[in-house]
C-alpha cells in the first residue's frame, strides 16, 4: 500500500512543503485563468475584426480559430494531468522512491551504495525514461490528432517513434557527463563551489551552442547548402551590407516533420551560418509540389495559393533576424541568463546543506547534491522564475519591435509586412489576443501590433 510522504505540518519541513505545493497550485490556477481568458477570445470572435480586412481571409481566419481552440482544449486536459501528476509525485514521495531505485540499479551494476555520481546519473536517466513514457501518449495525440487534423503533421508513426527514441538516447549521452560534472564540482569544490559550478555550466552551454548545429542537429534533420541562385546571392549581399560574417547558408528539410516554418542563424565571432526551413521558401518546399499535384488531379481552374515566402519576403524576414544580431539581442540574452544562473547557484550554495529542504521532499537520511540543486532551481526559485519569465517576455517583445524597425531601415518594411501575413496564414496563427494573456505569454508581439508599428514607421 502506498503511504503519504507529507512531513509534519507544524515543522519547518511541513511549512516548506505546504508553501511549495501551494505556490505550484497557485501558478497552475493563474495559468489556467489566462488560458480561459484566451479561450474565451477564440469562442467570442467568430467574425474577424475590421482590422483584418486586408490581412486575413475569412476562410483562413476560421481555420486559425478552430486550430487555436483545439490546441487550447488539448492544453487544458494535458495541463490538468501534469499538475495532478506532479502533486502526486510530491505527496507520495516520488523523488526519494526514484532515488532509492537508482541506488539499487547501480548496485546491480556493481557500484558501491555510496557512489553518488553514478546514482545521480541513473536517477536522471530513469527519470527521463519515465517522463518520456508518460508524455508519449500526449505527444502522439497532439501530433496525429491535433496537428494532423489541421494539416501540419507530416510524420508517419514509424518516423515519430524512431525520432523520439533517437532524441532520448542522444539527450542521455549528452546529459550524463554534464550531470556527473555538476555533482563532482558540488562535492569537491569547497565553499566557493557555486562559482566553479557557474563556470562549468557556462563552458558547457557555449560548447553545445557551437557543436549542436553541426554535429547533433543533423542526426535528426537533413541540412543542405542553399543552391546557387538569386536567393543565395541576395542573402549574401544583405549580409555584406550590414557586415554580418556569413560563412554558410543551409536549408533544413523541415517539411518531413511539419508544415510550420522558421529561420535562424548561429555561430560565434566571424563564423556565422544561416539556416532556412524549406517550408519558409515558396519555391523550395516540397509542400507546394504536393499541393500542385493535388491541383492537377482535381483539374481546378483557379490557381492554388502557395505556402512560404518569395525571395523579397525571405530577405525581409532575414533582415529582421539579422537585426537581432546587429542590435546585440543574442549577446544580451546570454549575459542575462548567465547572471541569473550565477544568482541561482549562489543561493544554492547557501542552502546546499539546509536539511529541512531535503526533509520536506522525503530525504531524511541523505542529502544528494543534484536533488538539492533541483529543489532550489525548480521549487525554491519558482516565484522568482515566474517574475523573471514575465520580464524576459517583455524584453523579447521589445527586441522584436527593434528587429522589425531594423528591417524597415533596410527598406524591407513592405515585404516584412507581407511575409508576416503569409507566415501567420501558413501557421494558422490566430491574430486576436486577450491583453493579459498576450502580455504574460507572447514573446513575439501579435501580428496586428507588428504591422501597425511597421506602417507607422513607413509613414515616418
Amino acid at each position: 500500500m502506498i503511504s503519504l510522504a507529507i512531513p509534519e505540518l507544524g515543522s519547518w519541513e511541513g511549512k516548506i512543503f505546504v508553501g511549495i505545493l501551494g505556490f505550484s497550485w497557485a501558478t497552475y490556477m493563474w495559468e489556467e485563468y489566462l488560458a480561459y481568458r484566451q479561450r474565451r477570445v477564440y469562442k467570442e470572435n467568430v467574425i474577424p475584426p475590421k482590422e483584418l480586412k486586408n490581412i486575413m481571409e475569412r476562410e483562413t481566419y476560421d481555420k486559425a480559430r478552430a486550430y487555436s481552440l483545439d490546441k487550447s482544449k488539448f492544453g487544458l486536459v494535458e495541463g490538468a494531468f501534469n499538475q495532478i501528476l506532479s502533486t502526486g509525485i510530491m505527496v507520495y514521495g516520488g523523488f526519494p522512491a526514484l532515488w532509492a531505485a537508482s541506488g539499487q540499479f547501480i548496485q546491480w551494476l556493481g557500484f558501491s551504495p555510496e557512489a553518488e555520481i553514478p546514482q545521480t546519473v541513473a536517477f536522471v536517466c530513469i527519470g527521463s525514461l519515465l517522463n518520456n513514457i508518460l508524455s508519449l501518449p500526449w505527444s502522439a495525440y497532439y501530433t496525429f490528432k491535433v496537428e494532423q487534423k489541421h494539416g501540419f503533421n507530416k510524420q508517419t508513426p514509424g518516423f515519430f517513434i524512431k525520432d523520439k527514441f533517437k532524441k532520448f538516447v542522444v539527450s542521455q549521452v549528452i546529459a550524463s557527463p554534464v550531470v556527473a560534472g555538476l555533482v563532482y564540482i558540488i562535492k569537491a569544490g569547497g565553499d566557493y563551489f557555486f562559482v566553479y559550478l557557474w563556470g562549468f555550466t557556462m563552458v558547457v552551454v557555449m560548447f553545445f551552442m557551437t557543436v549542436y548545429p553541426d554535429y547533433i542537429a543533423p542526426l535528426f534533420d537533413k541540412y543542405e547548402p542553399l543552391p546557387e541562385g538569386e536567393l543565395k546571392s541576395r542573402i549574401e549581399e544583405l549580409a555584406a551590407q550590414i557586415e554580418f560574417p556569413l560563412t554558410k547558408l543551409y536549408v533544413v528539410e523541415g517539411s518531413k516533420r511539419s508544415a510550420h516554418s522558421n529561420a535562424y542563424f548561429y555561430g560565434f565571432f566571424k563564423n556565422k551560418r544561416i539556416v532556412l526551413y524549406d517550408t519558409l521558401l515558396e519555391e523550395y518546399t516540397p509542400l507546394n509540389e504536393k499541393e500542385g499535384e493535388k491541383e492537377e488531379k482535381e483539374t481546378e481552374n483557379k490557381e492554388k495559393k502557395k505556402t512560404g515566402c518569395n525571395t523579397d519576403e525571405v530577405l525581409a524576414v532575414l533582415g529582421h533576424e539579422l537585426g537581432h544580431w546587429k542590435l546585440n539581442h543574442v549577446l544580451k540574452g546570454i549575459i542575462i541568463s548567465q547572471v541569473n544562473l550565477l544568482l541561482v547557484f549562489s543561493v544554492f550554495g547557501s542552502l546546499y546543506k539546509y536539511s529541512p529542504l531535503y526533509n520536506a521532499f522525503g530525504f531524511h537520511h541523505s542529502q544528494p547534491a543534484f536533488i538539492g540543486l533541483i529543489i532550489v532551481m525548480q521549487f525554491v526559485f519558482a516565484p522568482y522564475n515566474e517574475i523573471l519569465q514575465f520580464l524576459l517576455t517583455m524584453f523579447s517583445r521589445h527586441n522584436e519591435f527593434q528587429a522589425d524597425a531594423f528591417a524597415k531601415e533596410l527598406n524591407h518594411a513592405t515585404n516584412l509586412i507581407s511575409a508576416l501575413i503569409k507566415l501567420n496564414e501558413d501557421n494558422l496563427g490566430f491574430p486576436v489576443y486577450d491583453p493579459l494573456f498576450s502580455a504574460w505569454h507572447l514573446s513575439h508581439p501579435p501580428i496586428l501590433e507588428r504591422i501597425r508599428a511597421l506602417e507607422e514607421k513607413k509613414k515616418e
